[in-house]
């Protein structure tokens, strides 16, 4: 093993809203193992306190001894900014810090107040510092913290509505755009990180649910200003979905790492809302139906597909980005897939969303790997 090459993985969402949560990892363990530094985020907390938030979407939490499965899974840092940070109130947060605590992992992005959520997570491998910063986009507000009140770190994004024609009530055009103050945030965050780290990796938890190629206006400047804040690497999810790949002045940008682990029966089992209502909403928002055959993983079809980014870090800076394809199963297992015609699936899908999206990136299929320029 060369003692001065780092391997870093990011991967997507994680719930492990299982009671054979040890089974989830299964097929992806021995590639998670060649990991220094393994990242993922959390999509829901874990905490046996009920206490609950009514979101849109509740979100339960999970059982918080399925936390060892993560850390047996080898992820060593896990963001948390997100949407479902506050379903479960201040309980969630901090039972689900405390368990990172006890397991040794590192996180970033939520905390008792903003100054804690804000606070970068750094990870110290082969003499190679690896920050992390964690924001959430798409609100709701009640998940941002406060400097009393717990919550997620967060960039507040605003939504105007112009009249795209003269007929009254003709669709709109629709413009997003981050709001001054909480872009200015994130940025002070990321040039007081940049002086405390070699390689400093931004993730945002933004974009539109189950909508495949599609990023909002807001979704490309706020990564170049983070980029142009320093720093190295745009780590995107929320959208429970693939999204395109960019390059941005020599950094790279996965805008959406999809779903990696998400099993849930938030949309199966719901008895505190009404399900049937939400299920005749979502085909309408999002013109997808689940697959009846994957029962814990009720996403849009093309969801199947998902990857774990893979960057090599020589000389304290990434010399070298690409993929590993992987295909999530009826259980809601991702699989690492290995040059069949599954894997040419992935592959296309990713180049095609890419380009659809008018993205810059460009893939080369190496071995078992895509890599990325």
């Amino acid at each position: 093993m060369d003692e001065k090459r780092l391997v870093m993985l990011a991967v997507g969402d994680l719930i492990f809203d299982s009671p054979e949560a040890d089974s989830l990892t299964a097929f992806v363990e021995p590639a998670l193992a060649t990991g220094d530094v393994v990242v993922g985020h959390l999509e829901v907390l874990f905490t046996s306190r009920e206490v609950k938030q009514y979101m849109e979407v509740p979100a339960p939490p999970c059982d918080p001894k399925n936390m060892r499965a993560v850390s047996a899974a080898h992820f060593n840092v896990v963001t948390l900014a997100g949407n479902h940070v506050w379903d479960s109130g201040a309980p969630g947060i901090e039972d689900t810090i405390e368990l990172l605590k006890q397991y040794g992992m590192l996180y970033t992005g939520a905390g008792i107040n903003i100054e804690e959520a804000r606070r970068p997570a750094v990870m110290e491998r082969k003499g190679v510092r690896i920050g992390f910063l964690s924001y959430n986009c798409v609100g709701p507000r009640e998940s941002w913290a406060t400097p009393t009140k717990p919550g997620c770190a967060y960039v507040s994004v605003l939504t105007h509505y112009e009249q795209g024609h003269v007929t009254p009530g003709s669709l709109p055009m629709i413009y997003t755009f981050a709001e001054p103050g909480s872009l200015h945030a994130m940025v002070n965050d990321i040039q007081k990180l940049r002086t405390e780290c070699n390689v400093l990796a931004v993730a945002l938890h933004k974009g539109s649910v189950h909508t495949p190629v599609t990023l909002e206006m807001y979704e490309q400047p706020v990564c170049y200003t983070a980029i142009d804040a320093g720093a190295d690497l745009i780590l995107g999810c929320h959208a429970h979905i693939l999204k395109g790949v960019e390059i941005y002045k020599g950094k790279i940008i996965f805008h959406g790492l999809g779903n990696f682990i998400t099993v849930t029966k938030v949309l199966t089992e719901a008895p505190n809302w009404n399900l049937a209502q939400w299920i005749e909403r979502r085909k309408k928002l999002f013109g997808f139906e689940p697959d009846p055959e994957y029962p814990t993983y009720p996403f849009h079809p093309e969801a199947k597909q998902t990857i774990i980014a893979k960057f090599i870090i020589e000389d304290k800076k990434i010399a070298r980005v690409s993929y590993i394809p992987c295909m999530v199963n009826k259980k809601g297992q991702p699989e690492v897939l290995k040059n069949d015609e599954r894997t040419r699936q992935v592959f296309e899908y990713i180049e095609g969303i890419t380009r659809q999206a008018g993205l810059n990136a460009r893939f080369e299929w190496d071995g078992e790997e895509a890599i990325v320029f």
